[in-house]
């Protein structure tokens, strides 16, 4: 074993994933510690087969560092390099970093993804040839040191050396001076972030959060308390709550909570209806949709809207679907069902790029959402389906963002016979809407034609099917021999019909994703 990866990590649900998938590249062996995280941190990193440390309590970060160097020394290898979970440190330079190493140049050597090249003994204030000392010393004062270390190259020689103590600062520019007092070389290269949101552009956006809330007292104000402070607005609609959410918000101290209370149970999507004209009213630049139950994780809300902002897309969407160990909490039924709607939605919507359209964590901009019909919004539990629909019917673009399930708390009240049945049947009203909309009303396309002669012929041609297997199986009659034989035709042009209709759906949805780019 040569380099050995070790991981501290405490509810990094939302990075930890990318770090581990880019740091198996260049190690030959990850280790996360999971410091009593409760989110789904342990169970991501477990299903990507690292060795994972868990720690019955939250115990800190120091002692979450002195567990991995612990189970790293039990594997000998000749480096070992630190990097926390959270998007701040990039895999991608630890090539970088071990190199030194690897060439006999240094003992340690630390990335920082804040300052330039220079000789550690200038950060800690030993050093007369740095001309940025009072940038260190800023950055020691306000913390902000901390947040850009701890991506560090230790040789092997040096971990008896580590005293694993904060020293009045961080753990680890106490680690880097543990190594320098007792006589290694200790080096500083710059390094890069992995997921680096510069929080700065986001101030600079009305941003509005719809939370539907429908009997969510024991979950209302933690969701409304965690909406990160960027956020200028919170939209919460008290969907004719019969518990007792009204009095946990008008506990809520928070000047940007507005409160829409419905007298009549309407739905969640008339809920988000609500709150999205609402939002319009107020000028809001974007709008995201969280749901009332803590379910959806604030730390992803970043990575919903700064597609968004950079002119990437108009829509984007979580996707917990993508590969295993994001599903997490999702039972195999939910599972199946909503791989099903996926296929549905996407035939219906004609996003073919589109997964877990279920996925209520949403966010969308003032343009896409001035521009549709938000009055005629399916109000039932598919209105994410419809509001796909919508969008693809006026040409904007969406764009998945990939996330673990995150269930709790919650219970949910949807009746998956009744759900299945009636959103089905939403969504082949709402593609017969899309087709004439689309590709009728706004421009033409012969596709839509296409898609009629294979509704027509498909249907026949099992209508045709069953009736020879009928005459001929039940009730003894004798059947044409061409009977089979034109049966075949149906069925075969009304399939063809229906695959090329679908391409030129594909193509034309992406034709319109290439121009607007």
């Amino acid at each position: 074993m040569t380099i050995v990866a070790v991981i501290p990590a405490y509810n990094e649900e939302v990075h930890i994933h990318d770090v581990i998938k880019k740091a198996k590249h260049y190690v030959d062996e990850v280790i996360v510690v999971d410091d009593c995280s409760n989110d789904a941190t342990a169970y991501i990193a477990q299903s990507l087969g690292v060795r994972l440390v868990r720690h019955e309590t939250n115990i800190g970060k120091v002692e979450a560092l002195k567990s991995g160097f612990k189970a790293a020394k039990e594997l000998d290898p000749r480096i070992i390099v630190t990097l926390y979970a959270n998007g701040y440190h990039n895999p991608e330079d630890i090539p970088r970093l071990v190199e030194p190493i690897f060439w006999l140049e240094a003992d340690v050597v630390s990335g920082n993804t804040l300052f330039k090249d220079y000789d550690v003994l200038s950060i800690m204030g030993m050093g007369d040839n740095f001309e940025g000392s009072l940038v260190c010393d800023t950055a020691l004062d306000t913390g902000l040191i901390e947040q850009h270390m701890g991506f560090t190259a230790f040789s092997s020689s040096t971990v008896d050396s580590l005293e694993f103590l904060e020293n009045g600062t961080s753990v680890e520019l106490s680690l880097l001076r543990d190594a320098k007092n007792a006589g290694y070389d200790v080096k500083m290269l710059p390094a890069s972030t992995l997921h680096n949101h510069d929080y700065d552009v986001l101030q600079q956006y009305r941003i509005g959060v719809v939370v539907p809330a429908y009997n969510e007292e024991k979950l209302i104000k933690v969701t409304v308390n965690g909406i990160p402070e960027y956020v200028d607005r919170i939209y919460v609609i008290n969907d004719c709550s019969t518990d007792s959410t009204a009095e946990v918000l008008e506990s809520i101290d928070d000047p940007r909570l507005h409160v829409i209370t419905h007298k009549v149970n309407q739905g969640v999507g008339a809920a988000i209806l609500h709150g999205y004209q609402q939002s319009l009213k107020e000028n809001m630049d974007i709008v995201a949709v969280m749901g009332g139950d803590n379910q959806m994780n604030p730390q992803q809300l970043p990575n919903l809207l700064m597609p968004i902002i950079e002119g990437k897309t108009d829509y984007t969407k979580g996707n917990r679907l993508l590969s295993e160990e994001f599903r997490v909490g999702m039972s195999k039924w939910r599972s199946f069902g909503n791989g099903l709607l996926t296929m549905i939605t996407k035939i219906a919507s004609g996003y073919w790029h589109i997964m877990d359209p279920q996925n209520g964590y949403t966010a969308i901009s003032k343009k896409a959402l001035s521009n549709m019909d938000l009055h005629k919004l399916y109000t039932y539990y598919g209105y994410c389906n419809d509001m796909l629909v919508k969008l693809n019917a006026f040409g904007f673009r969406t764009m998945d963002i990939t996330m673990p399930a995150r269930y709790g708390q919650e219970r949910s009240t949807i009746k998956y016979s009744n759900y299945m049945g009636k959103v089905s049947i939403m969504l082949f009203r709402k593609f017969l809407w899309r087709l004439k909309m689309k590709y009728m009303v706004l421009s033409f396309h012969p596709l839509v034609l296409f898609y009629i002669f294979g509704m027509i012929l498909v249907p026949l041609g099992v209508l045709l099917a069953g009736y020879i297997l009928a005459a001929k199986f039940l009730m003894g009659w004798n059947v044409s021999a061409n009977m089979p034989l034109l049966d075949a035709v149906l069925l075969i042009t009304g399939i063809q019909f229906t695959l090329f209709a679908m391409l030129f759906d594909m193509q034309e949805c992406s034709r319109v994703a290439c121009q607007q780019n």
